[in-house]
């Protein structure tokens, strides 16, 4: 079992920065591969970022392109989203989650390709 808290959600202005944080229960969770999920009032789930715990690879949702950066702390079991130019559009709650099969997240960048999940962080952008 893995436990993931997400934090560092708040209220921003828009092209404003936040940065998220998830830490993970669990030293084996380099084994996984870590994403960023988000949904907004009234849209389905959708995509964010993921990362390899171990390469370091990096996809990313063209919606966020060039203005996320996901990132991780192997010492810390921590794994960040760093959010710039924040647009209203943004506003959501962020779910970290954490999948075994790399290749899977890759391949589907769904919510069925991760295998936990933290409660979520709410980001709120305002215009």
């Amino acid at each position: 079992q893995v436990q993931l808290v997400e934090s560092g959600g708040g209220l921003v202005q828009a092209g404003g920065s936040l940065r998220l944080s998830c830490v993970a229960s669990r030293r084996t969770i380099s084994t996984y591969g870590m994403g960023w999920f988000r949904q907004a009032p009234g849209k389905e789930r959708e995509f964010v970022a993921a990362t390899n715990w171990n390469s370091g690879s990096t996809y990313y949702a063209d919606s966020v392109k060039g203005r996320f950066t996901i990132s991780r702390d192997n010492a810390k079991n921590t794994v960040y989203l760093q959010m710039n130019s924040l647009k209203p559009e943004d506003t959501a709650v962020y779910y970290c989650a954490a999948g075994l099969d790399w290749g899977v997240i890759v391949a589907r960048r769904t919510g069925d390709a991760m295998d936990y999940w933290g409660k979520g962080t709410l980001v709120t952008v305002s215009s």
